[in-house]
């Protein structure tokens, strides 16, 4: 399957991310909503991609997105 578009706003929603963290404002929500996005994208990639090297790169993102989002839980 087809998972361009997943992976375009997979890309989207970390350049925001990079962006919101050099904001001089509190961003703690805002981060937290990219993340609930990113990980959006990647469970759909997951589901669309039949590939096994793709399923364990879908893991490790989970895994990475998780770790941030208790990271951001820490951020105003």
């Amino acid at each position: 399957a087809d998972i361009s578009e997943e992976v375009v706003r997979l890309r989207s929603h970390m350049d925001q991310f990079r962006a919101t963290l050099e904001l001089d404002e509190p961003v703690g929500r805002r981060l937290d909503f990219l993340l609930q996005e990113m990980n959006r994208e990647v469970n759909t990639i997951g589901s669309k991609a039949h590939d096994a090297g793709i399923a364990a790169a879908v893991v490790e993102m989970k895994v990475e997105i998780e770790r941030m989002r208790e990271q951001v839980q820490n951020v105003e």
